[in-house]
């Protein structure tokens, strides 16, 4: 049975908190790579009454995380699908980073590695979610854990001033993520990795010759709807397909926005409690321009006060 891989990404219009990019590999059955029909037993879109429905919320995360119970339901659909046993925030992060990038946030003075998780469920929802899952789980099919970068704002703003431009932070994060699902994912059967268009670019067999400079690349189609290439020289198919957003098209696309998600949602969590602490009553941001500003301009005068600079946490685009 073949993967497929989805990529995503979360946080990269804001002017405050991390950027986080993930893969997810989920290994599906041929005639259904989008994967919901195959796993309609353990999983479902969002929308609709839980009521006795046992099965997890899996969806583009704009759609999962929304109204009454919305950090419940990422949580619950995340680790119902991974089988996460972390019982702290950093103990998460650990198994889902690559060391270099966890060693970036470690610089974060708003970061709290031992943060009790879950937050929003208990772990005796996760329990019952994660038996349930595996016991209507289709045979054959399987999610792998998922890897992560989490891109810090010191970090992205001096990406940013290395190369005029912050597109380069996704592109060089899809860059990495790519070449380590292709090295995660176990076995010898077929990979269909789908990605997002990057800018709305359409040509990216470059890209791709410079990620795996060890194979050939060939283009199967290129058009704005859809650019596709063959990856070879390995023992196993390699697809890679670039597609503008369809993150509820795809269960491991959405699974991968779901986990940008919900680890940037308590990144902020952790970055406003901080801020609270030094100035009391401030309103939590999300950190999208508006707001972001601000919030900035209430915590300034303690930044200078503090001797922490701008670009410690304010992004420079």
């Amino acid at each position: 049975m073949p993967w497929t891989v989805g990529f995503d990404e979360a946080g990269y219009g804001p002017n405050l908190g991390p950027l986080l990019q993930a893969a997810v590999a989920v290994q599906l059955p041929i005639e259904d790579l989008a994967g919901w029909e195959a796993m309609r037993r353990v999983v479902r879109k969002s929308g609709g009454r839980w009521g006795r429905d046992l099965r997890l919320v899996i969806d583009d995360s704009k759609k999962v995380y929304h109204g009454v119970n919305a950090l419940e339901r990422l949580e619950r659909g995340l680790f119902g699908a991974f089988g996460w046993q972390a019982t702290s925030f950093g103990s998460l992060l650990q198994s889902v980073l690559p060391n270099w990038s966890y060693d970036e946030l470690l610089g974060e003075a708003w970061y709290d590695a031992v943060q009790p998780l879950p937050i929003a469920s208990t772990a005796a929802m996760l329990k019952s979610d994660r038996e349930h899952f595996l016991f209507s789980l289709p045979a054959g099919c399987q999610c792998l854990a998922p890897i992560t970068i989490l891109t810090p704002t010191p970090w992205f703003n001096s990406v940013v001033d290395a190369t005029g431009s912050k597109a380069s932070l996704l592109s060089n994060g899809l860059m990495e993520l790519l070449k380590s699902m292709v090295e995660a994912t176990p076995g010898t059967d077929p990979l269909i990795l789908y990605c997002d268009k990057q800018g709305g670019r359409t040509y990216y067999a470059e890209f791709l010759r410079t990620a795996f400079p060890s194979l050939e690349v060939f283009a199967e189609l290129e058009r704005a709807e859809e650019s596709r290439y063959r990856l070879e020289g390995t023992s196993r198919t390699i697809n890679v397909v670039f597609r503008p957003r369809a993150d509820g098209e795809s269960i491991a696309v959405a699974l991968a926005s779901m986990v940008c998600k919900y680890i940037r949602e308590v990144c902020m969590m952790q970055f406003n409690a901080y801020w609270a602490r030094f100035v009391p009553d401030i309103a939590p941001t999300a950190g999208y321009p508006l707001d972001a500003k601000r919030f900035y301009d209430q915590i300034k005068d303690k930044l200078f006060e503090m001797k922490i600079s701008d670009d410690q946490v304010w992004r420079k685009k």
